[in-house]
């Protein structure tokens, strides 16, 4: 979840990753104790109260072993202040009932916190090519496939892009990526031109969060020499109607290998955004889709109103 990516431009403290040694984080947590899988952020939010341990159902079976129809397990990365079951509990489940071997890690968190994804996201990035090498070593594989989603995509393509991470990873799926950072209706410029909201966004929210805004010294590293690196397969999965990132378009990649799909241009009824992207059944079967052509299954098309989920996120921050 990207809750408060509305500032971030500037030479500020929250530019960690460029301008310092990346700060202290949390040790990568890898959930052991399956999950059931939910519908929503709120139901796994509650779940995950009770069951701080939880996993995606489906994920983090270090003995699974990929086979011939799908040599690349998936790592899972969640988004900003939130974790791998309150992202992926309906995903996860999905990709392990395809064949995938399935991983989801929490990172990004602060030390002595209690969510993931807070965090200066250079040092996440790095927290990402580790649990990698964990996937790798232990099944076997050659190469990952990765799906991100909001924050995640950022991490996990910042890996992919700048950290050596390339040669291991084959497809990268990015679920309202923001790629180039948002605006949030141009709330953006008008922090630019007052500073002083820049400490007080990040008191409100995280860290991680105003170091993704349109323009931030994070989001032009991240892009600088172009948006995609040869060998990786490149995919984003956003809305016209994304919440958090404005104008939408910023989704988008522009380099080599890279596809940009548009919910709305396949299912013009669902105005699933941002928050309620990793819990739509229609973007599931997408990226499913991405992930195992293959087998590609056309999702069913059914009507999601606008602004589906917001009140769940906003809920389950405050359960």
């Amino acid at each position: 979840m990207m809750l408060g990516i509305i500032a971030g431009v500037g030479a500020t403290p929250w530019e960690t990753g460029v301008a310092a040694a990346a700060p202290a984080l949390r040790p990568i947590e890898v959930p052991s104790e399956a999950g059931p899988p939910q519908t929503e952020h709120l139901a796994a939010a509650r779940y995950l109260k009770e069951h701080p341990d939880a996993a995606p159902s489906g994920s983090n079976d270090f003995g699974c072993k990929p086979n011939a129809d799908h040599p690349r397990p998936i790592v899972l990365a969640h988004g900003t202040d939130s974790s791998a079951y309150s992202d992926w509990s309906a995903l996860s489940p999905v990709l392990a009932q395809a064949g995938f071997c399935v991983f989801a890690l929490n990172y990004g968190g602060k030390v002595g916190g209690d969510s993931f994804g807070t965090e200066d996201v250079w040092a996440s990035s790095a927290q990402i090519g580790d649990f990698v090498d964990q996937v790798l070593a232990a099944t076997g594989a050659a190469q990952v496939d990765m799906v991100g989603f909001s924050q995640g995509a950022s991490v996990t393509r910042y890996y992919i892009n700048k950290l050596g991470g390339a040669p291991k990873v084959g497809q990268w799926v990015g679920m309202a990526s923001p790629s180039y950072g948002g605006v949030m209706y141009g709330l953006v410029p008008v922090a630019d031109r007052v500073p002083v909201l820049y400490e007080v966004v990040q008191q409100a929210t995280s860290l991680a969060a105003i170091q993704q805004a349109a323009g931030s010294p994070f989001i032009n590293d991240l892009n600088a020499g172009g948006d995609t690196v040869p060998g990786v397969r490149y995919t984003t999965i956003g809305s016209r109607v994304d919440e958090m990132i404005q104008p939408f378009a910023n989704i988008a990649l522009h380099g080599e290998g890279a596809t940009n799909l548009v919910l709305q241009d396949m299912c013009s009824t669902d105005l699933t955004g941002h928050f309620h992207m990793v819990y739509d059944p229609y973007v599931q079967q997408m990226v499913l889709n991405v992930l195992d052509p293959a087998h590609a299954v056309q999702p069913t098309c059914t009507a999601v109103a606008l602004g589906t989920g917001i009140s769940d996120v906003v809920l389950a921050a405050h359960s």
